[in-house]
């Protein structure tokens, strides 16, 4: 994350505190606490609605799109939590009750309860993903609802006001970016799929450009929108491959879910495709060597970087995870490149060698891994025990690099019945 972008959030949410901390020190010092914490709440959803357009201009201030998500989800969490406490925190003041003072109270009170449900129905991750972003397409209307609550409830403000004026923009910021988010792929491109390779569960589509087609960086991944699917969604995909001067475009798709699934059953060659801009500040420092792993599909970033690797000024160790050797997608393409004396793969089977592990990668390794860097994409879980790990051994954190992509996160079905068990344990 960008240290500009978390300063410029922070003082946008402190900014109101220049009006406010009179106000809560005098009679009414609760209720203006109170709506402070409101506007705070205000605030947080309004740059939330922001950074979820993916407008250009928003990585180089904030990082890379995987950055900006994690950003949007705690805004969310932090909007969620003010909004409790405002509600929980009498906000009311002295003064006559209207048509619409009443109208800003029940629109209040429909998003508080809207936004709950719609957090609960995002952390429960075993609501399939299409529902969720149908639900999810909700929580700009709440946001109106709430931004309407906080303008017909301004006591004692005046909107024409310095505080009144700054919680509009904001308010306005949210909802035009909310319409933004409803429009179709902002900024696509159209492509053809020209043609298609299966290996067990996995899948690679190749699209070849209708005009010109989008510009990208070895690593890099966009959103893909396949025309005629059964389940109409824009999922992002990593490029799997380098750019080749003539536009066309690889994406190495695993089925996971029911718009993976139905990918691999549906799509065709000549099908019509919209592809997104390219995101995404995942690359090479080329500086020092450097230790590659890849998780299951996590390969694919890898694959489009190795297309490209040329002639290898330090040394690249390659660790390609998988359960079985049928599940390792484009091994040949990997084998070939075994030729370059610099290139090293490994492919590490689960299921006949174990898992790989920290000292695995030191003893294969021909040079100390606190000198090199090291690249991850994959699973969470095994790149926190890796990251950890190649720490002990001395690599900084600066020099461990790995995209945080994910769209939605929460506490899955497992987790919630382990939680609902333990309840009801009898003691």
């Amino acid at each position: 994350m960008r240290p500009i972008g978390i300063f410029l959030i922070i003082a946008a949410l402190l900014v109101p505190l220049y009006w406010y901390v009179g106000w809560i020190a005098g009679p009414d010092g609760s209720a203006m606490f109170s709506q402070y914490i409101g506007s705070v709440s205000i605030i947080a959803m309004g740059i939330s609605m922001m950074l979820s357009t993916r407008i250009m201009g928003l990585e180089p201030v904030f990082g890379g799109l995987d950055r900006i998500y994690v950003i949007h989800k705690w805004l969310g969490i932090l909007a969620v939590v003010t909004i409790l406490i405002h509600d929980t925190v009498d906000a009311e003041l002295q003064g006559r009750e209207t048509f619409l003072t009443d109208l800003g109270e029940t629109l209040g009170e429909v998003s508080l309860y809207g936004i709950l449900i719609l957090v609960v129905i995002t952390i429960v991750t075993f609501i399939p993903y299409h529902l969720w972003l149908w639900t999810h397409k909700f929580m700009g209307l709440f946001f109106t609802f709430s931004a309407v609550h906080y303008i017909l409830l301004m006591k004692p403000l005046d909107p024409i006001t310095p505080l009144g004026i700054y919680m509009l923009v904001f308010c306005v910021l949210g909802i035009i970016s909310y319409i933004y988010t409803l429009l179709p792929l902002r900024g696509g491109r159209d492509y053809e799929v020209s043609g298609i390779q299966t290996s067990g569960s996995m899948m690679s589509l190749e699209l070849k450009p209708v005009s010109r087609g989008i510009s990208h960086r070895a690593g890099q991944f966009a959103f893909l929108d396949i025309k005629g699917a059964k389940k109409s969604e824009v999922h992002p995909f990593t490029i799997s491959k380098a750019p080749d001067g003539e536009g066309t475009l690889r994406f190495t798709i695993k089925a996971l879910g029911d718009f993976t699934h139905d990918i691999a059953k549906s799509v065709k060659v000549g099908q019509k495709a919209n592809v997104s801009r390219a995101y995404g500040h995942f690359r090479r420092k080329n500086r020092a060597p450097e230790i590659w792993v890849a998780g299951g599909i996590g390969i694919t970033p890898f694959l489009a970087w190795a297309s490209e690797i040329g002639e290898l000024k330090h040394p690249v160790h390659l660790f390609y995870c998988v359960r079985t050797e049928q599940e390792a997608v484009h091994l040949d393409e990997l084998r070939a490149l075994d030729g370059n004396p610099n290139f090293n793969l490994h492919l590490v089977c689960s299921q006949t060698s174990g898992r790989l592990t920290v000292d695995r990668i030191a003893e294969t390794v021909d040079f100390s891994v606190s000198d090199a860097d090291a690249y991850y994409c994959g699973p969470e879980v095994m790149r926190t025990t890796l990251q950890k790990g190649l720490a002990a051994r001395g690599l900084s954190r600066a020099r461990f690099h790995y995209e945080e992509f994910e769209i939605r996160s929460g506490i899955g079905l497992r987790y919630l019945l382990s939680l609902v068990l333990r309840l009801f344990k009898p003691k």
